[in-house]
């Protein structure tokens, strides 16, 4: 459990500085080559602003995926917990942020993707041997809305 917490302070800590690295870089930061935004939802309990580094696939028509991996632990990701209870988020990528609306990918889409984002971030398959949980992708959909 210590070390739970442990891991929690580095993560967010982690998270910080890359939140400002990726600002100034105006949006335009890879990591090991594949592309990153920055997901912002509300606290499903807290009701507090969220904000979350993360890789993305784009798959079309403005649509992006990402894995709620979680380094392969077999605890969900606070932030999919968080676009589950309020799908409406916003995305920085590539120099803007926009509204969009959070969906998980059936197991259809799921497998269809699942070997691009492993060709994206090969980790991936790795995550997926470490826990029993299927690892959820999550679709980004433009919604429309523009961000404020």
């Amino acid at each position: 459990m210590a070390q739970r917490g442990k891991m929690n302070v580095f993560n967010k800590a982690f998270n910080r500085f890359f939140n400002r690295l990726f600002r100034l870089r105006k949006g335009r930061l890879a990591f090991r080559g594949a592309p990153c935004c920055i997901l912002h939802t509300t606290g499903a309990r807290s009701g507090r602003p969220r904000e979350t580094p993360l890789l993305y696939l784009a798959v079309g028509d403005g649509r992006l995926a990402v894995v709620g991996s979680n380094g392969g632990d077999d605890k969900t990701p606070d932030w999919v917990h968080n676009l589950r209870k309020q799908p409406l988020v916003e995305v920085e990528f590539g120099g803007r942020r926009t509204t969009m609306t959070a969906t998980t990918a059936d197991a259809g889409t799921r497998a269809e993707l699942w070997p691009r984002l492993e060709a994206m971030y090969p980790a991936y398959s790795t995550y997926q041997t470490k826990t029993t949980r299927d690892i959820p992708v999550i679709l980004l959909n433009p919604s429309g809305e523009p961000a404020h």
